[in-house]
C-alpha cells in the first residue's frame, strides 16, 4: 500500500475534493507505475484519476458508522510523532 494514500472516512471536517483527488491520483500512479504518464498515455491517466475519484466519493458517502468523526489535527500530531521517532 502507498504510504501517500490517507484514510479519509469519519474525520471531522470531511475529506475535501483535494483529499480525494489526490488519493486517487496515488493510487492510479501506484497502479500504473508512472508519476507522470508520457503524452500518448496522459488521457487513460487522468481518465483513470476521475474514474477513482468519483469512486472514492461514492464510497466514502455512502459509508456510515456510529464511531464519532476523528479529528484531523489530533491524527495528523500522532503521524508526526511517529514519523519523528521512525527516522530520529
Amino acid at each position: 500500500m502507498c504510504r501517500n494514500i490517507r484514510t479519509l472516512f469519519n474525520f471531522a471536517p470531511p475529506a475535501t475534493e483535494d483529499e480525494i483527488r489526490a488519493s486517487a491520483l496515488q493510487f492510479v500512479r501506484k497502479l500504473s507505475g508512472f508519476a507522470s504518464p508520457s503524452k500518448a498515455n496522459d488521457a487513460a491517466f487522468q481518465r483513470a484519476v476521475e474514474e477513482v475519484s468519483d469512486a472514492a466519493r461514492r464510497l466514502l458517502q455512502s459509508m456510515q458508522t456510529v464511531a464519532p468523526p476523528r479529528d484531523r489535527e489530533a491524527v495528523a500530531i500522532k503521524a508526526r510523532l511517529k514519523a519523528q521517532q521512525r527516522f530520529a
